[in-house]
């Protein structure tokens, strides 16, 4: 039995939950924007005390791992390995991806592929394709989305898009076999059965050199025009 401290902010969305053997007793998030700095470090600490705790009765924390936003990640890794230091709990990494899928699959429990996007630039998007059971079919990848995209797959089988990325390519993906689910956010929620399941396997992280996985190198923009 495990008591998890969860945090995703792989997206705009600031997410923090506590699970207790993969079920969700304690969830708060912000999806107004990128305001993680601010609102990251708040959130656990609320979660916590609201429910009687500190960081010395959890038993693991877990962080989504990526793909998806630079700074995002970084804050998000930042303060799970602050609490991992302070408290000397074990760290335990959740691909964002994976996370998506699985919440979805669980919740649509239909046979098929499973398609989660996170958004990245123009017709960009962090894609993977899993099964119903969670297997990967089609590993983590940037893909820009072009007509034909996933034309293999969908020849074949029933194929859910869904994520913050896949709004912009539905009229893209035009197939019988492709359906669209609208609203699907990340959400540390998303990761707490993926999370006891690592923390039972003792699939932890090197608390000192985890990097999140950010599947393309920040790049930093000169604005054009500069103001004094």
């Amino acid at each position: 039995m495990a008591l998890i401290l969860n945090i995703d902010t792989s997206t705009d969305i600031c997410s923090v939950a506590i699970a207790r053997e993969g079920k969700v007793i304690a969830l708060k998030e912000n999806n107004e924007g990128f305001n993680h700095s601010t609102l990251l470090g708040v959130y656990a600490d609320d979660l916590l005390k609201e429910n009687g705790l500190t960081a010395n009765d959890l038993d693991a924390v877990a962080v989504s791992m990526g793909p998806g936003s630079y700074t995002g990640l970084r804050i998000g890794v930042s303060l799970a390995k602050g609490i991992c230091f302070g408290a000397g709990k074990p760290l335990i990494a959740v691909s964002t991806l994976e996370a998506l899928a699985n919440a979805v699959a669980a919740r649509k429990g239909e046979g098929g592929y499973y398609c989660p996007m996170i958004d990245a630039r123009r017709m960009e998007v962090y894609t993977a394709v899993f099964d119903r059971e969670g297997i990967t079919v089609r590993d983590i990848h940037a893909e820009v989305i072009e007509e034909g995209a996933f034309a293999d797959l969908l020849e074949g089988h029933k194929m859910f898009f869904f994520g913050n990325g896949s709004d912009k390519v539905k009229e893209v993906i035009r197939h019988p076999n492709a359906e669209f689910i609208p609203g699907v956010e990340t959400s540390a929620a998303n990761m707490t059965l993926l999370a006891e399941r690592k923390f039972e396997a003792g699939d932890f992280e090197d608390v000192a050199y985890f990097e999140p996985f950010y599947l393309k190198d920040f790049v930093a923009t000169v604005p054009k025009r500069k103001v004094l």
